[in-house]
């Protein structure tokens, strides 16, 4: 059984708080990614997606300055590194979540797994889980 540290995403992007949301918009355009985890020194505390954006900003005529602390989401779910693909898979199944920032035992940030890892990981039970939980019609 594989461990979300074999699949996982290590390239990581990270938003500040205190950064405007037209910077992390142009940040996840460059990097061809959906959210940003949102850190505070060496704490993450929130994170923010490219549907925050729509959602919580543009469709309240919010402006650009705003910043990314107004829009974030704050509650933040995660995984360990050490922990199998499939447990992981069945949780976010559960969340309904299709991502999730990736922490060491000391819960400092060191990757992200999405439905792109679990689909690539050899390992069909996970992904046959994890399509089951977030891939169905509201």
């Amino acid at each position: 059984m594989k461990t979300v540290s074999e699949v996982m995403t290590r390239d990581i992007h990270i938003a500040a708080p205190d950064q405007s949301i037209a910077d992390a918009a142009a940040e996840m355009a460059r990097a061809d990614i959906g959210c940003l985890p949102v850190g505070d020194k060496d704490k993450l505390v929130g994170m923010i997606t490219d549907r925050d954006l729509v959602v919580r900003a543009v469709a309240k005529g919010l402006g650009p300055k705003t910043l990314v602390s107004e829009v974030m989401t704050d509650s933040i779910k995660y995984c360990y590194a050490d922990q199998s693909v499939d447990e992981v898979a069945r949780n976010m199944a559960e969340l309904g979540v299709r991502r999730l920032p990736v922490v060491n035992r000391e819960k400092r940030l060191v990757g992200f797994i999405a439905l792109s890892n679990i689909a690539q990981s050899g390992d069909d039970g996970a992904r046959d889980t994890f399509l089951r939980g977030v891939a169905t019609p509201h």
